[in-house]
């Protein structure tokens, strides 16, 4: 299994081919960027604040880069939730709605890319010719589990994982620094997106030393040149540093509100047995319909249509019987990673046999590993050995076929990647990928001095304020995550009769200086009567237009 030879044509044709998928298997969304955004108005319109904060903490504020705008005034909310700081860089252009959408279209295809050309780019490290190594990017970047993540960019974002280990492998083998400390570099990236994934990358890496050391020491542990331990305690450093930085807001979040720490009955909740690798999203042409049944039984349908694609797990199949290329060992090691990380995105039930899964032990011994809300997540690094197995079987395929013509070898190819795709794909002829358009902040709330408070504050309503939020990016009591803080509880629970003069006493010495009623929203709420409120004895000016009441306090 020797090295590859990548040439800088093959890698520019790479980049190229990878960005094109991304743009034709979620098209029209590149027609649309900063109008659109991929899947749904939920989770997207969070994370494309979260970009904007990114970007400009990083320019104004990077010694308090957590302490972002939402859930004001409480400490370190950017660590409510996966903070996606890895591409904070990227997001110092643009202001204001617009931008923050049009930002996120572009990552959101990129991850998608990056996903292709790491994992292509790990296959044929491996020993995988350029057909395997395709059919690999395929299966990993396009597997049909990624399609109800549509709205997690820190889960999509995960292509920087077999990106790290082709840096690591190629590097190790050549003895190359550059490449050694570029794949730690990498997974300390990964790191910087989110701890929902780079923690059990962390793990994993940490499990393979620890296997690792007694194929050392039989071997007479032996020492490696002093320019790969460089190279290793570089790239070691950079990665403990970014994590220790990193887990510092989160651990104070975890002291500050203990709620945020999943409980066992929260990951309950989300483990619902192996039937979900059955289960297809809704949105694929090949098996959603088919596997309607099985989908429509699962508690939490957007996390666990889990099915691989049935030409993935074929040629998988086969990848783990093809001897002629691949030592034994990696075969096996794929095929026990895959099922090792199928059986974490089990989970765990609280009682029975459900208390000795793998996930529990992890769940009760990991530091930080009670934060993972989602089991069904570590189906990342499952679905990445089954595209590795999936290229060695796609070139056992190949090999078959012996001597046949270029063009026969072509079509056989084209037709394996195209299927891969197609079960994968989230369209249908005349149905695209989702892509709905984003919503248009009301005119009237346009520059208004913070601490701000919106009203109604539901779940759907407080996304749509932190995406308005970036044209300015003034502090706010409202904010969004898996978990509202207790604090921010109480408050919304005491502004019922807003305004009146306990909710706006209660406003003032807390700091807040503008409330905005989005009176289009007030229906069947507790606010729907404020046209009936007064507030000339409350010493508040109110300004009605647009679609909002806007009270300034002070």
């Amino acid at each position: 299994m020797a090295s590859a030879d990548i040439s800088r044509r093959e890698l520019l044709a790479l980049a190229l081919g990878a960005l094109t998928l991304a743009v034709a298997m979620f098209w029209p969304l590149a027609l649309h960027t900063g109008s659109q955004l991929p899947k749904d108005l939920g989770d997207p319109l969070a994370q494309a604040w979260q970009l904007a904060w990114g970007g400009h903490a990083l320019v104004h504020q990077p010694g308090s880069f957590f302490q972002s705008n939402q859930f004001w005034p409480l400490r370190d909310t950017l660590a409510f939730s996966d903070a996606l700081v890895g591409y904070a860089p990227l997001a110092t252009l643009g202001h204001g709605p617009s931008a923050a959408v049009a930002r996120y279209d572009v990552l959101f295809l990129v991850a998608s890319a990056l996903a292709f050309a790491g994992a292509y780019l790990l296959a044929r490290e491996l020993g995988v010719g350029v057909a395997g190594a395709l059919v690999a990017g395929a299966a990993f970047a396009y597997a049909p589990w990624r399609l109800e993540q549509g709205g997690h960019l820190h889960i999509l974002s995960s292509g920087a994982i077999p990106l790290a280990l082709f840096l690591m492998l190629r590097g190790y083998r050549r003895g190359s620094w550059a490449l050694i400390v570029g794949g730690w570099a990498a997974i300390a990236w990964q790191v910087s997106i989110g701890f929902s994934l780079g923690l059990p990358l962390l793990v994993v890496l940490t499990g393979a030393a620890v296997a690792a050391l007694p194929w050392w020491w039989r071997r007479g542990r032996p020492r490696p040149d002093g320019r790969r331990l460089r190279a290793t305690a570089v790239g070691l450093a950079l990665v403990a540093v970014t994590a220790v930085v990193l887990s510092a807001p989160y651990l104070r979040v975890r002291e500050d509100q203990p709620q945020f720490q999943r409980s066992a009955q929260t990951i309950a909740a989300y483990s619902a047995g192996p039937r979900m690798f059955l289960a297809s999203s809704a949105l694929n042409p090949l098996w959603g319909r088919a596997s309607a049944g099985i989908r429509d039984s699962l508690p939490a349908v957007p996390e666990q249509t889990l099915f691989p694609g049935a030409l993935v797990l074929l040629l998988a199949a086969a990848g783990v019987g093809w001897s002629a290329g691949w030592p034994r060992r990696l075969r096996l090691g794929l095929l026990a990673a895959a099922g090792l990380f199928a059986v974490l995105s089990l989970g765990f039930e609280t009682g029975g046999a459900g208390r000795f899964l793998p996930y529990r032990l992890l769940y009760e011994v990991i530091p930080g590993w009670p934060g993972i809300r989602v089991p069904e997540r570590m189906n990342t690094f499952t679905s990445l050995a089954l595209a590795m197995l999936a290229a060695g079987g796609t070139a056992r395929v190949l090999r078959v076929l012996g001597d046949r013509s270029a063009v026969v070898r072509a079509a056989v190819t084209g037709f394996a990647v195209g299927i891969v795709l197609l079960e994968g794909a989230g369209f249908t002829p005349g149905r695209w990928y989702p892509h709905p358009v984003a919503p248009v902040a009301p005119a009237a709330q346009a520059g208004l001095r913070g601490p701000l408070l919106h009203l109604p504050a539901a779940p759907q309503d407080n996304r749509e304020y932190l995406l308005w939020s970036t044209d300015g990016l003034q502090p706010m009591v409202n904010g969004r995550s898996s978990l509202q803080p207790p604090f921010t509880a109480r408050l919304l629970s005491q502004l019922g009769g807003f305004p009146d003069r306990a909710s706006v006493a209660r406003l003032r010495r807390l700091g807040v200086q503008t409330v905005v009623l989005h009176t289009d929203r007030t229906a069947g709420t507790r606010w729907a009567a404020w046209q009936r409120r007064p507030t000339r004895a409350l010493g508040v000016r109110r300004t009605v237009g647009g679609g909002v009441a806007v009270y300034r306090l002070r």
